[in-house]
């Protein structure tokens, strides 16, 4: 499968499909007046290629439609995913994630990514089928890890809201003290403003969510499009169509309504650290 276009990118070409859609020009038009070939122009508006200033200048010139924002959006996008330097070239998820103001996530097998401590990460990590040099794998921590900061940025807060069903609490990760270190790790970000923790309890049986974990994703721009993100066996899956996201939407706040408040919750992690992780 051909890989997707940056986040950035895609948001940028989402824009210049709408000046020129807006000055009610065809991508014939438009390209005529560029002096650009039309797939040149398609895959701007795609965001499969970088955009020039240049270009960009004469598209608002074009479509009389002056943003002294989207120049700077232009340099933002053609620069490199802050991920980059630490050898992650994948276009996923956390390209996405970093644009993203709130996650909701469906967690049925493990803690959410961004609560993981580092000893669960590792220990998560460490049964990947997939091998990795030492170098790749403390990579992909020091990743997480700076994907967890937003939690508690000021200037740039991510909102984080968690549903997590409560065998992930009872799965042993990495053996007893890890767990224990976890489960108080959770307790501790639930105080965070930024996050917001709920769990589907046992008591309930068979709920909507497990059909399998999903998330998603809204931006601080309200043109951009929420994305459904899924991840399966040997890859993932990025939805911007309104109706999937819609319909994942009402699945989330309805497992919402089935779960613990946050209140619940905290009181069911600190019986389950009683229960099975509590020191001898």
């Amino acid at each position: 499968m051909p890989r997707r276009p940056p986040f950035r990118r895609r948001r940028l070409g989402h824009r210049f499909q709408a000046m020129r859609l807006k000055a009610k020009m065809t991508l014939d038009d438009a390209c005529a007046a560029l002096d650009k070939t039309r797939s040149t122009l398609h895959r701007l508006e795609q965001g499969e290629t970088k955009a020039d200033i240049h270009l960009v200048r004469s598209m608002m010139d074009l479509y009389d439609q002056y943003d002294p924002d989207l120049v700077e959006q232009t340099r933002r996008a053609n620069k490199p995913g802050w991920w980059v330097a630490y050898g992650i070239q994948d276009l996923g998820y956390i390209d996405v994630e970093t644009e993203a103001s709130l996650v909701r996530e469906l967690a049925l097998v493990s803690i959410p990514g961004l609560l993981q401590t580092e000893e669960y990460m590792r220990a998560f990590f460490d049964v990947h089928h997939r091998q990795r040099s030492s170098f790749q794998f403390e990579n992909q921590v020091a990743v997480r890890l700076i994907r967890q900061l937003r939690l508690t940025d000021s200037e740039d807060p991510l909102e984080l809201v968690a549903l997590i069903d409560e065998a992930v609490l009872r799965k042993e990760v990495g053996g007893v003290d890890v767990m224990r270190r976890q489960l108080r790790h959770l307790l501790l970000a639930n105080m965070l403003p930024t996050v917001k923790l709920q769990v589907l309890p046992n008591h309930i049986g068979a709920h909507d969510g497990m059909m399998g974990a999903f998330t998603l994703l809204r931006f601080p721009e309200t043109k951009d499009p929420e994305v459904l993100y899924i991840e399966y066996a040997t890859g993932s899956l990025h939805i911007e169509d309104f109706g999937e996201v819609k319909e994942a939407k009402l699945k989330f706040e309805h497992l919402a309504s089935k779960a613990m408040d946050s209140e619940e919750s905290i009181a069911l992690i600190e019986r389950v650290l009683a229960e099975q992780y509590s020191p001898e």
